[in-house]
């Protein structure tokens, strides 16, 4: 499997955070390399991979649905293993992803794997226009902190439906992005870019993962 590594994670990282993609687009796509890049010059080391479902299209190059869920855990599991043999037991490794990527980190770090935390960028609450198919089940048991960066326009999960449903939510954070949609993507009205919310994703990751290996940073 090839692994995207950003600078940070060459030169002694100190902190890494495992980076999935999302089920339609590859590790590669305009939003991880945004999302990477942008984590990289906050001094988050990111370390990208691929699903096998991806890897084959990548291959062949026909599109195919994503894996099933225990297929992709593995696969997550068996990097997050790969990434811990290189750096070591005393750098802090974190799991995320995009969209389902960020839920199945989320649901890795329930099953008890040693991880430190979990950031999720654009978290998929539910399918689009069928509130009632929450993915949540898993939030209570998941132990490390755990971080979700939401577009307040996103219509995977929305502000006023998560107020309603507090207490499923465990012990995660959530940080909203004001006016973007599931691709952190803003109104062209807003003034504001795609990167630039990008931009502040990365620096409240950053933020989170201080002030959670300093408590009351």
């Amino acid at each position: 499997m090839k692994l995207i590594k950003t600078n940070c994670y060459v030169t002694s990282p100190d902190v890494v955070l495992l980076l999935a993609h999302g089920a339609g687009a590859p590790a590669d796509s305009d939003f991880m390399e945004q999302l990477a890049a942008a984590l990289d010059e906050e001094g988050v080391a990111v370390v990208r991979f691929e699903f096998p479902y991806m890897q084959k299209r990548r291959e062949d190059g026909r599109k195919r649905p994503p894996d099933r869920q225990p297929v992709l855990i593995d696969c997550f599991s068996g990097t997050l293993a790969q990434i811990r043999e290189e750096v070591g037991e005393s750098v802090p490794i974190w799991v995320g992803g995009k969209s389902m990527g960020g839920r199945m980190a989320s649901i890795l770090a329930s099953s008890g794997a040693s991880v430190d935390g979990v950031v999720c960028y654009g978290y998929p609450f539910h399918p689009p226009g069928k509130p009632d198919k929450w993915r949540v089940d898993h939030f209570p048991q998941v132990q490390c902190p755990m971080l979700i960066l939401q577009g307040t326009r996103d219509p995977f999960g929305k502000a006023e439906e998560l107020e309603e449903r507090q207490p499923e939510l465990g012990g995660c954070s959530i940080t909203w992005l004001d006016g973007g949609n599931h691709d952190f993507q803003p109104l062209a009205r807003s003034g504001r870019s795609q990167n630039d919310l990008i931009r502040k994703a990365a620096r409240q990751t950053r933020l989170f993962i201080r002030q959670a290996r300093v408590p009351g940073l």
